[in-house]
């Protein structure tokens, strides 16, 4: 099993940054992508960025340029460094890791943007 636990969300204003981290535990091997995906209130939960083991990477449209996602390898964690943030970041921020094709999830942080 796996076991994904988060960290760094909050609340900030429109214009302002947050870093948001996941810690990755048990059954880890090499080759897996991990994520980050949002659910907003009343939507569906969508990608917000990805990246490979090899740290290549993959963005949504709305993000790409606003948002960094990174990982450490040795520590099995992935980062999402959110810049320039809007009122419409605010979501429920999930950390997601896949590998051979099993999906994990970890329990969510809260992010709010105020205008």
């Amino acid at each position: 099993q796996v076991q994904l636990v988060e960290s760094g969300g909050g609340l900030v204003q429109a214009g302002g940054s947050l870093r948001l981290s996941c810690a990755a535990s048990g059954s880890i091997f090499s080759f897996n992508v991990m994520g980050w995906y949002r659910q907003a209130p009343g939507k569906q939960r969508v990608l917000v960025a990805l990246i490979t083991h090899g740290h290549s990477t993959n963005y949504a449209d709305s993000v790409r340029g606003r948002f960094a996602i990174s990982r450490d390898n040795a520590k099995n964690t992935v980062y999402l460094q959110m810049n320039s943030l809007k009122p419409e970041d605010t979501a429920v921020y999930y950390c997601n890791l896949r590998q051979y094709g099993n999906d994990y999830w970890g329990q969510g942080t809260q992010v709010t943007v105020s205008s």
